[in-house]
């Protein structure tokens, strides 16, 4: 193979939050960390070769944003995503999609107005809206079999003249959802109506199993209502260079973000964040095509090693992303105790479901981005103590 997922690489003692946070954050050295959203395979070497040039400058001062970068940018939406009216104008460059969602809401609502984020979902949501002083209002999504559904009935029901924003996280972390175009749609039209503007983060959007339609797919007036915000660390690992962007087609909600980026100074992107974004998006084609076929496997193992009548724990094959939503519900503890029993006799660090939002309290997110027999040794091991 061209790009080896079965090497093991050691990430411990390289200060990575994955591995070295472990003691930090679940007061425990020797599990199995399945929980922080970046995988164990190594970073693409044509973006470490990449990276290495900018080190032979020898000289590591002020960059300036070339337009290979915008370019960059715009060439991946349209060989990708088919997405091809973008322009350099229309993108702000930012130091992480979180940093970008909070200066977004300070940007786009004023203080003690409404945001709506769809639960479970990715938890700095949560504190991205608390941190700015707004008022957070709960949707949560609707819970068939695991597969889950926004509910849009209570979404009309706890819109009120407050409501400014909805965060959207478009393919969803954690459930694995890739929103059809109609479900979009649908969402769209009311936010629209109510005039509430649509924060659509799509940073999984490369690490889809099936098409994926972003808002920019769809007609003008929905685009106009919403900004996206995306990043290619996700996709190609490299979450620590702290590289991302926010596309707005709207200039009165760019003009409006633009201000906020400014005062935060979160805009200036380092040396290697903007090599990170041309490298990635010019040269990674083929990798992430081996990538999502890799994960599709793993997600395979993981199905025929769960999914059965004798097991306890049952998942939904994910429609992106290399996320599990691990269901625990058949389980006869309590969610402590199962939390408890994950880390100290299983020895494996998942993320506590009940971090996403109270509809998460009896699951478990796992990571399967890992060598094929890293992860078959964990699944022993959860097996071993739940089934």
């Amino acid at each position: 193979m061209k790009y080896n997922f079965d090497e093991y690489i050691n990430r411990k003692n390289t200060n990575c939050v994955k591995y070295d946070g472990l003691k930090r954050y679940f007061n425990i050295e020797d599990a199995k960390p399945m929980w922080v959203a970046d995988m164990d395979f190594k970073t693409p070497n044509f973006i470490l070769e990449d990276l290495k040039k900018v080190l032979d400058y020898e000289i590591l001062g002020y960059p300036e944003v070339s337009q290979e970068v915008y370019s960059s940018i715009i060439s991946w939406y349209e060989k990708r995503h088919k997405i091809s009216n973008i322009n350099n104008d229309e993108i702000l460059l930012t130091t992480g999609v979180v940093t970008a969602i909070s200066a977004c809401i300070e940007a786009l609502s004023k203080e003690n107005d409404e945001v709506i984020i769809q639960t479970p979902v990715y938890y700095p949501f949560f504190s991205c809206v608390q941190n700015n002083n707004r008022k957070l209002i709960i949707n949560p999504l609707i819970n068939e079999q695991d597969y889950y559904k926004i509910d849009f009935k209570d979404l009309e029901e706890k819109i009120t003249p407050k409501t400014r924003l909805l965060i959207l996280c478009s393919p969803h972390n954690p459930v694995g959802r890739v929103w059809d175009k109609e479900e979009l749609l649908q969402l769209c039209k009311i936010c629209l109506k109510h005039n509430i503007i649509i924060i659509s983060d799509e940073i999984h959007s490369d690490l889809v199993f099936k098409p994926f339609t972003s808002i920019l797919h769809l007609e003008e007036k929905y685009i106009n209502n919403c900004v996206v915000l995306n990043s290619p660390s996700k996709t190609f690992n490299i979450a620590g260079l702290n590289s991302s962007y926010i596309i707005a087609k709207n200039e009165i909600l760019k003009n409006k973000i633009s201000v906020i980026i400014k005062k935060r100074e979160i805009g200036n992107l380092n040396l290697f964040g903007l090599q990170g974004i041309i490298s990635s998006y010019t040269k990674g084609e083929e990798w992430l095509k081996m990538l999502l076929f890799y994960l599709n496997e793993n997600i395979t193992i993981v199905n025929q090693s769960l999914n059965n009548k004798c097991n306890n724990i049952t998942f939904k094959i994910p429609e992106a992303t290399y996320l599990l939503w691990l269901n625990f519900t058949k389980v006869e503890d309590s969610h402590k105790n199962i939390f408890s029993r994950l880390l100290n006799k299983s020895k494996l660090a998942l993320n506590d479901g009940s971090t996403f939002g109270k509809e998460g309290e009896f699951y478990f997110r796992l990571n399967i981005a890992l060598s094929k027999n890293e992860l078959i040794k964990s699944l022993i091991c959860l097996n071993n103590e739940f089934n």
